[in-house]
């Protein structure tokens, strides 16, 4: 599948509110087009160089937004489960109760989070090619420099989410019994439509699994494959998942 279609596809699959964060390939693309028929060679690539760093910029602050909230509901995730096992539920069913919402909670944190790494992902490769594309139309040499500058931003930087979705695993894998969160999961995604995190971070793991493969194609310019974590959790979206994973 080529990659503007890929990238229309998972913008389509991805959370309604982040749909106009992602890079403008199309336009770019456009703008690439024209750029190789022109006479205006020196203003047209002005404009292509200005229209990619204000997309770094989008990249950048919606990044850095949704980093920052994570930060602050992992916190709280972590705090809410110490209250749980310290306090004295009034009933076992309370306490039951108050589980299966931080069972939900986490689950879902855990699938944005994916969801962000997702983002980095398929941005970085999306500049990546749509600089391929320019160097190839135009006779340029735009695409090292420049993506030597991207490996600098802070959307390229997903580290400290990375550590987050690890440990969100590993809460989840040591809190919960793997039956009872298969058994949630597979309800979730049954329930779940239109603003679906199950659904979302399905699709979004196996964007980043098509897109980190490893291939004989590969240059400095591509992400590394991709290992999905052997985890109860990861285990569970692809055994429960309604989104072929194959």
């Amino acid at each position: 599948m080529k990659f503007g279609k890929r990238l229309k596809q998972h913008v389509e699959e991805t959370l309604p509110g982040w749909r106009d964060m992602y890079l403008n390939y199309k336009d770019l693309k456009k703008l690439v087009r024209l750029i190789s028929s022109s006479l205006e060679y020196g203003k047209s690539e002005a404009e292509f160089v200005y229209l990619l760093n204000n997309e770094i910029d989008k990249f950048n602050v919606f990044f850095m937004e949704q980093e920052e909230d994570f930060i602050i509901r992992h916190k709280e995730l972590q705090q809410r489960i110490k209250r749980v096992n310290e306090s004295e539920p009034s009933s076992q069913e309370e306490y039951e109760e108050e589980m299966a919402r931080i069972r939900k909670d986490i689950v879902d944190f855990h699938g944005e989070m994916v969801l962000l790494v997702n983002y980095s992902n398929i941005n970085y490769t999306g500049m990546a090619k749509i600089l391929k594309k320019y160097d190839k139309r135009t006779g340029g040499l735009l695409r090292l420099p420049f993506i030597q500058k991207v490996l600098e931003q802070p959307f390229f930087t997903t580290e400290l989410v990375s550590k987050l979705v690890k440990e969100c695993e590993t809460i989840i894998d040591e809190l919960f019994p793997t039956t009872v969160v298969a058994v949630e999961m597979k309800e979730a995604a049954i329930t779940m439509v239109g603003e679906g995190i199950f659904k979302n971070t399905v699709a979004a793991l196996m964007t980043m699994k098509e897109i980190r493969k490893g291939s004989s194609t590969q240059s400095h310019f591509s992400l590394p494959a991709l290992s999905l974590p052997d985890t109860e959790l990861i285990r569970s979206f692809q055994l429960n998942s309604p989104i072929p994973t194959i």
